[in-house]
């Protein structure tokens, strides 16, 4: 008798199981740095522009596949065409080569925020905080490996007591600590070493305004492969994630 699937109970924990898997990392960190390092507002329309069209095509194809065929990334693209079994195969490896470097960096924020927790946030502010604790000798592999077991934990429980439970509840959180930061961004004010101040509305024009004065072709074609890179950061396609998701 074949065991029944398990599948999310609703539209909700599926959105946040798939904004979860999205909105990590990848956004909150990689992101900012790019828009900075590619003159703020062109990259957010060359962004944008790839999202809603090469994006949201290939969101759609993933989920579509894992629908239809209720299969596994592994075997859903050879369901569909037994020539594409080759695909399924790269789709897994992808989320295999990044697990180690995602537990890495988790192991990161939850040692920041076990420090902040305990009244240490102060010392973890420092500059020389981090560089002391990622050349310590253990603790970060040790907290590398608890956050393993926290990811781990969660994927055990399985889709409805594991992945949706977990992503209703840390996916608000989430969305909480982004405005904050977000509000918080736009007080800051910097001095230069010549005297000139900068605000964080300042920054916000940047952001947001695409100024391509200057900028030549070579420079654009960054921007654009930067963007189209990001762009598979943030809605999970070519892993497997959402055909996963799908099925």
């Amino acid at each position: 008798m074949n065991k029944k699937r398990a599948n999310f109970t609703g539209t909700i924990g599926f959105v946040m199981a798939a904004a979860g898997s999205a909105v990590g990392l990848g956004n909150i960190w990689r992101f900012p740095y790019l828009a900075a390092k590619d003159h703020g507002g062109v990259f957010i329309l060359c962004y944008l522009i790839l999202a809603v069209t090469f994006g949201f095509t290939l969101l759609t194809t993933e989920i579509a596949i894992g629908r239809k065929t209720g299969r596994s990334p592994l075997t859903a693209y050879a369901a569909i065409q037994p020539k594409w079994k080759g695909l399924g195969v790269l789709a897994c490896l992808v989320p295999i080569i990044i697990l180690p470097y995602y537990c890495v960096i988790g192991g990161w924020v939850v040692k920041y925020f076990a420090t902040f927790v305990t009244g240490a946030g102060s010392a973890a502010a420092g500059d020389d905080y981090f560089a002391g604790f990622i050349q310590g000798q253990y603790q970060p592999i040790i907290w590398m490996f608890i956050f393993f077991i926290m990811t781990a934990f969660v994927v055990f429980n399985g889709v409805n007591k594991g992945i949706e439970k977990y992503s209703k509840i840390l996916m608000p959180i989430l969305l909480f600590l982004i405005i904050g930061i977000g509000l918080y961004s736009l007080t800051i004010k910097h001095t230069d070493a010549s005297g000139v101040t900068r605000t964080g509305l300042q920054g916000l024009k940047v952001y947001l305004i695409p100024n391509f004065k200057g900028m030549t072709g070579k420079e654009f074609f960054v921007i654009l492969m930067d963007a189209m890179g990001q762009l598979f950061f943030s809605i999970s396609v070519a892993m497997g994630i959402m055909v996963a998701y799908g099925s």
